[in-house]
């Protein structure tokens, strides 16, 4: 290699850094900016989920910049920052005073009674109304004439020495339908042929008996038959529901015949083997009866509020009524509107005021 050749042979210098350079500190806003972002994020989710959404619409309102309803009348202030006015109508919508509409002006009014007045019917001092009491009060006089009836038909079955033998056959109680009287089979001694509407004599006597009481109340009569589960045979065409409906019929034509009301009889009902007396034994001979039951009033009588109503005592008033005063209204103007009374001294804007 020639002198020349070494004289023009490049010379690197290498230079070795110790640890990393710098970088700059851009990232750090960017992601400065990103958790600021994110918290009013979050914190825009926890107001939205603690406030109400009356709290919502005012806020919502209160950046609209079109919600305040400016009135276009040139009544009262008619600005912005204008007060309440006497008229129905005014400055703010939803601000506005109500003024009742006075009698016009020049003409008479009267001044209306304002005390009230019990009416019948009405509630008293303790809160229960005086109609619910009456209706109690009938409700008590009914239930007294159900024992008074239950306790004379018992004396009357154990002073009559024909129905000594069957006074075992005959059942009284009391439901919320009303008094009923129950003519019951007893083992060996049924008051009704088997399989048939037919009653024997001294069944038809006991109905007479029963007749003779109950044909004193004021009561309408439902009739009703039952039997057991015991069926007639395979393909009969007579079952027990015509069975227990012609042995109802059967003791109402006995009771129209000791001088029954024909119009206090208020059904006929054959209810065959659906209500067994004793449910635990369908074929029970008990299960085979006649129910006859004085219905309560209150459940068949339209008429038994109006009764009630009838009981209410008139209340009398605790102070005389004060004779209607007639008013004389001078004659005024308010607010440019002719026939009115002043109402106090207003001035109207001298134009309307143009909103955006």
């Amino acid at each position: 290699m020639s002198d020349e050749d070494k004289l023009e042979q490049p010379i690197v210098i290498k230079k070795i850094v110790k640890g990393g350079g710098h970088h700059g500190g851009a990232w750090k806003v960017a992601y400065a900016d990103f958790v600021t972002a994110m918290m009013a994020f979050f914190l825009l989710l926890w107001l939205l989920n603690v406030t109400t959404d009356e709290e919502k619409d005012l806020i919502s309102n209160f950046f609209d910049p079109t919600h305040p309803q400016v009135s276009s009348r040139e009544s009262g202030a008619g600005g912005v920052l204008g007060g309440l006015t006497m008229a129905t109508e005014g400055a703010m919508t939803s601000n506005v005073m109500p003024v009742s509409n006075p009698t016009p002006s020049g003409s008479t009014g009267t001044v209306p009674n304002t005390k009230k007045r019990t009416t019948r019917g009405g509630s008293t001092s303790d809160g229960q109304s005086q109609l619910e009491q009456a209706k109690e009060k009938l409700r008590q006089q009914e239930q007294e004439r159900f024992n008074q009836a239950e306790n004379a038909l018992k004396e009357a079955i154990e002073s009559n020495p024909e129905l000594q033998n069957i006074k075992d056959n005959i059942m009284i109680d009391q439901t919320p339908e009303g008094l009923r009287i129950q003519v019951i089979d007893k083992d060996g001694n049924p008051m009704f042929a088997t399989g048939s509407a037919r009653m024997f004599e001294k069944t038809e006597k006991l109905f007479r008996q029963v007749a003779e009481i109950i044909k004193e109340q004021p009561n309408d009569l439902s009739v009703r038959g039952h039997t057991d589960s015991a069926s007639y045979g395979e393909g009969a065409s007579y079952t027990n529901w015509e069975l227990s409906a012609d042995r109802a019929n059967s003791s109402r034509r006995v009771l129209l015949d000791s001088d029954f009301p024909e119009e206090r009889i208020h059904d006929v009902v054959g209810k065959a083997d659906t209500e067994h007396l004793i449910p635990d034994d369908p074929r029970a001979d008990s299960n085979r009866r006649v129910s006859i039951i004085l219905l309560r009033e209150e459940l068949t009588d339209p008429g038994f509020e109006e009764k009630a109503r009838a009981l209410v005592p008139e209340p009398e008033s605790t102070a005389p009524e004060e004779p209607q005063q007639p008013v004389k209204i001078e004659e005024g103007e308010a607010e440019g509107i002719p026939g009115l009374p002043k109402l106090g001294t207003f001035k109207k804007t001298p134009g309307k005021v143009e909103f955006p």
